[in-house]
């Protein structure tokens, strides 16, 4: 993406460890958003994101 274009503006990239975000700008509601979501959880599997505590939770899911 180019420098400043959109929402994205490089002064704000620094790491963020463990986090997915996935939006539609349109405001459209998808499927396809859904189904990102779901793989941006399968991707963070391997830092505990698998919400296997029901009673505490562990931060992972879908807002």
């Amino acid at each position: 993406m180019t420098p400043g274009a959109g929402l994205y503006d490089p002064k704000y990239e620094h790491d963020a460890c463990g986090l997915g975000f996935v939006a539609r700008l349109d405001g459209r509601r998808t499927r396809e958003t859904v189904e990102e979501g779901l793989e941006v959880l399968h991707n963070l599997e391997h830092r505990g994101t698998t919400g296997s505590d029901p009673e505490t939770g562990d931060g992972a899911g879908i807002l």
